[in-house]
């Protein structure tokens, strides 16, 4: 298995093989909890538009979006775990645009398989990998803002690269890493009422589920995000 490290659209747009799109802070902690609340399926879209789009020709879908890590006007919840517990997402279509993870997403055109990349689920893609035994994996790091590296989603990169080689890693570190990062002062900030410090816990809660989202063909022409149990 080869194993490819890449980073932001361009990195997206040239992932092969498997794709991991890693958003830790937040897009793709976020979606995990919206499908382990219930979702049904998440659809990645690029423009806020497009998103508000969708909750017009369907009332009951819930549109979460963030630029500058900040909620969308006129958007149901912003990119936060937190605030999505808010929300009854039973059986809803969510509608998902963020400034660096869902433009990872529908930029991965050329991946035989997209799955989304995150901490709270990192033992269950590795398994996933592991059951689809792929040529190449790509570990796409949409870092802040798809333009800047960020700690986490480098650290999450490293960890899956690592247990998929059977190599060991200081899992211990993690947080404490993480909490130093500038990416995570936000979340520590009195002022920044966007990102509620509940966040950052949520989104480095290792292993929390036990699933994979992975990019699937889906109506209209929409690829959308749905839960997949790994192999064990």
């Amino acid at each position: 298995m080869q194993i490819e490290m890449l980073d932001f659209v361009a990195g997206a747009r040239a992932a092969r093989g498997v794709a991991v799109i890693i958003d830790v802070f937040r897009a793709f902690s976020v979606a995990c909890y919206a499908v382990a609340q219930g979702a049904a399926r998440i659809i990645p879209v690029a423009a806020a538009e497009d998103a508000l789009q969708l909750k017009r020709a369907d009332p009951r879908v819930i549109t979460i979006g963030e630029r500058h890590g900040r909620k969308l006007e006129g958007f149901d919840c912003g990119n936060s775990p937190t605030e999505l517990a808010g929300h009854d997402l039973r059986g809803r279509t969510v509608a998902h645009t963020t400034h660096a993870g869902t433009q990872g997403l529908v930029n991965a055109l050329a991946a035989d398989v997209v799955l989304t990349g995150s901490l709270v689920n990192a033992a269950a893609i590795c398994r996933y990998i592991a059951a689809l035994a792929p040529a190449t994996v790509s570990l796409v790091r949409m870092g802040v803002a798809a333009q800047a590296r960020s700690e986490a989603d480098d650290v999450c990169a490293v960890l899956l690269a690592a247990r998929l080689s059977g190599r060991s890693f200081d899992e211990g570190s993690i947080v404490p890493r993480l909490r130093r990062s500038p990416e995570a002062h936000k979340f520590f900030d009195p002022m920044a009422d966007w990102a509620p410090e509940g966040d950052f816990d949520l989104c480095a809660a290792l292993d929390r589920f036990d699933f994979v989202l992975r990019l699937a063909e889906g109506a209209e022409g929409r690829r959308a995000l749905i839960r997949v149990a790994p192999v064990r």
